[in-house]
């Protein structure tokens, strides 16, 4: 016997507005805006012949009609969604696409990326490294390591690794006329400042740094600004100045010597690096397993770095 189903974009509508009770969380949640969302949820109501929601003042409540449906179709997105994600996860054909960005993509993911290739020879791997946030709806991607506080709508999010920031520089800057070998140094050398846009007004910078230092006889506004941060950490390298490293991504270049640590002060970022994935997508082998190696790097660099007596910031 055929099914008699409203249409789906107004399930959909419907069902999103319900959890979240609000008709802009749903738009958002679904990639459309609010107005056609209110319309697909009216088209809903006009075909069951019965209100769904009570509009209050600034709020919504389901009415018992609308109570009565929502169980329902959430389980049945659901088991929708299972039902593709078993899909998926037949059909493990196609590359592992990962977003990232640039600078985690360039400091951390490729320095190291041959170990994983090695651990999985038969997962072709690429990475768009970009600033944007991905759309998992309308993106190749199969998940995405960004930083952030981790809270995504609508997507999983696993936490790698916290950062804290401090001074870095070329060795050469330890030498000459004004070795960098104390603080009071730093006002005859040039800073280097990220031009890319901070997450919020907590996010480091060297006005921050040099009032927790104590330092007050250099201006923190001046020097060469840089975008994005990988420019800075290259000029640094070139010893064009003295610039705010991240910790984990700057960990190879002091390990190497291309970069020094001239002062121990360092000061955590109120964000973390997170793996972030649509819900189901760990059913997939090749998502698995990155999701398996990345957990892994991340431990060990805590190991190395707790018995080196640097805790890595955040955790």
């Amino acid at each position: 016997m055929a099914r008699r189903l409203p249409p789906l974009n107004g399930l959909r509508a419907f069902e999103a507005a319900a959890r979240h009770l609000s008709i802009s969380a749903a738009a958002r949640e679904l990639h459309v805006t609010p107005a056609a969302v209110s319309q697909q949820i009216k088209g809903l109501e006009a075909h069951l012949g019965v209100a769904l929601f009570r509009r209050l003042n600034r709020a919504l409540a389901l009415t018992e009609h609308g109570l009565l449906l929502l169980p329902g179709l959430s389980d049945g997105f659901d088991r929708l969604g299972d039902a593709v994600a078993r899909v998926r996860a037949a059909h493990e054909g196609g590359p592992l696409n990962v977003s990232t960005s640039p600078a985690f993509a360039s400091k951390w993911l490729i320095p190291r990326l041959d170990r994983f290739q090695r651990q999985h020879p038969d997962i072709e791997v690429r990475i768009t490294a970009s600033m944007d946030l991905v759309d998992f709806r309308a993106d190749d991607a199969d998940c995405a390591v960004r930083f952030g506080n981790g809270r995504y709508e609508g997507l999983e999010s696993v936490w790698l690794m916290g950062e804290e920031v401090f001074p870095v520089c070329s060795p050469r800057l330890l030498a000459g006329a004004h070795p960098l070998t104390a603080l009071d140094e730093l006002k005859h050398h040039r800073l280097i400042h990220d031009g890319t846009p901070m997450l919020n007004d907590l996010t480091p910078d060297w006005r921050m740094w040099l009032q927790a230092a104590g330092v007050e006889d250099v201006d923190s506004t001046h020097g060469l600004v840089l975008s994005p941060w990988t420019m800075v950490i290259e000029a640094a390298i070139e010893g064009q100045g003295v610039a705010l490293g991240r910790r984990n991504l700057v960990a190879a270049d002091l390990a190497e010597g291309r970069l020094v640590r001239p002062f121990d002060l360092g000061l955590p970022i109120p964000f973390s690096h997170w793996l972030v994935y649509p819900p189901q997508a760990l059913r997939r082998r090749k998502v698995k397993a990155l999701h398996d190696w990345l957990l892994a790097e991340t431990q060990v660099d805590q190991e190395q770095q707790e018995m080196s007596g640097l805790e890595i910031a955040g955790t």
